[in-house]
């Protein structure tokens, strides 16, 4: 036990980036810090890892302490260990960003952390490096979500064409060629349309569909390539 006590101390934390999306814009959501330093400060939700855990468990407790959610997609995407990041202390921290429906989980938001959402590019100031954190989650969410059908976490079990347009033209921070887009996903055979309109947003209606959960992976490529490629270092 003796064999590092002359080596520096260090503590190691986790920050949760949680994506989420409203049906037109990518949300983030934040809290107020409850402690000190900056104390009722906007801040992303984070803590210690301890002597116990590995790095992913102690993401996966913040993230159910914060939403009372298991089993989310949450992936590691990033490493802050600026000597300076914090002030009073050597703090380095591992990044995770995970994607949870709005729409179905805000009822059971905590109250302790006065959670709330925000507009990814319309949010108040963070402390410390946390801005930096969300850029780095968003380059990452981009990239991951150009190989695989990750965005569909974002979208409720049943879900509209407009709406996916919506979400990745929100991701991507770019408009789609939306007759294209629909086409392609339309012919990838990876939705199943359901016998059932959303009346809420327009007259006429949109017809909802599903994920055919034995096809997505083997023909999600079919339509993502057709997002611009310069989008996902945006």
């Amino acid at each position: 036990m003796d064999f590092y006590k002359s080596e520096p101390k260090t503590l190691l934390a986790v920050d949760c980036i949680i994506f989420g999306f409203d049906g037109e814009s990518l949300q983030i959501l934040l809290i107020k810090r409850g402690l000190e330093p900056e104390r009722n400060k906007w801040s992303l939700m984070g803590g210690f890892v301890q002597a116990d855990e590995s790095p992913e468990e102690a993401a996966s407790h913040v993230l159910f302490k914060l939403t009372g959610l298991e089993n989310v997609y949450m992936e590691q995407c990033g490493v802050f260990g600026n000597p300076n990041r914090e002030k009073y202390g050597r703090v380095v921290s591992l990044t995770y960003f995970a994607l949870i429906d709005t729409k179905q989980y805000t009822h059971i938001i905590t109250d302790e952390y006065e959670a709330k959402w925000f507009p990814v590019n319309k949010h108040p100031t963070l402390i410390f490096d946390h801005l930096d954190m969300i850029t780095v989650a968003k380059r990452a969410l981009r990239t991951k979500a150009a190989l695989y059908p990750i965005l569909f976490e974002l979208l409720p079990e049943k879900f509209t064409i407009p709406q996916i347009s919506a979400l990745y033209e929100a991701v991507y921070d770019t408009e789609l060629d939306k007759r294209n887009f629909n086409r392609k996903l339309l012919s990838s055979d990876l939705l199943i349309k359901l016998n059932e309109k959303d009346k809420e947003h327009s007259k006429k209606g949109a017809f909802y569909y599903k994920l055919n959960m034995d096809l997505y992976k083997e023909k999600i490529m079919s339509f993502l390539r057709y997002l611009p490629s310069w989008s996902i270092e945006g």
